[in-house]
């Protein structure tokens, strides 16, 4: 399969579908960091959403979108940072392709587009994380837990989670706040165990039945 993974500097999917034997390049408009840059297109990925790609795995950037920002978002309403940040995502979800999984965390998407096919975490794919992570699926089923582990660690950027109480604060963290990383990079990489399941599940052993409700946006 000729697969395109939008807004992925790292390879993590990439490196993994490569392993299945598909033709996958990873997009982003910075240099990757996967090791591989022969598989890398280093460019705008809107110039080629409609280049004939059998499937899309989009990861588009979260900063203006992501609840966890939900305190700046009038701010980023006001100056048209967060309509643009939607305009990319819709642009990837109407692109001409059959296959396309969109991934972001808790956020605008959810009330401007509308809920997410799936909601999972890294430690359902054998990394000890907490990271509240949605998918929106078209034409594939949502991904089938492959190991999951107890949780350590909620992986976030400081001592709360995501997303405001009604009264305005934040809830509190369940678990000990992961903080390994150096930038806001490092903070959303995409899981090993996930990448896996995202290439073998989709690309591997590919379902693309609607029978659990995914397949149209």
């Amino acid at each position: 399969m000729k697969i395109l993974v939008a807004c992925e500097e790292s390879q993590a999917v990439t490196i993994e579908l490569r392993n299945l034997g598909h033709e996958a390049f990873s997009c982003d408009t910075e240099p990757c960091s996967g090791g591989r840059p022969e598989w890398h297109l280093q460019q705008d990925v809107l110039g080629i959403l409609n280049d004939g790609w059998d499937m899309i795995i989009a990861f588009p950037p979260c900063t203006h979108l992501s609840a966890a920002g939900a305190p700046s978002w009038k701010q980023k309403q006001a100056d048209g940072r967060q309509q643009a940040a939607l305009d990319f995502v819709y642009k990837i979800r109407d692109a001409d392709c059959e296959l396309i999984a969109i991934e972001n965390p808790t956020g605008k998407l959810n009330s401007d587009w509308r809920k997410p096919d799936q909601i999972i975490h890294p430690f359902h794919f054998g990394d000890p994380y907490m990271k509240r992570t949605c998918l929106w699926l078209k034409g594939l089923q949502p991904l089938r837990k492959t190991n999951i582990v107890e949780p350590t660690h909620h992986w976030g950027s400081n001592s709360t989670q995501g997303g405001l109480l009604k009264d305005g604060t934040r809830p509190k963290s369940k678990l000990p706040i992961r903080k390994s990383w150096s930038s806001a990079k490092d903070r959303s990489k995409t899981f090993k165990g996930i990448a896996q399941a995202m290439a073998f599940q989709w690309a591997g052993t590919l379902h693309t039945s609607n029978s659990t409700g995914a397949g149209s946006w």
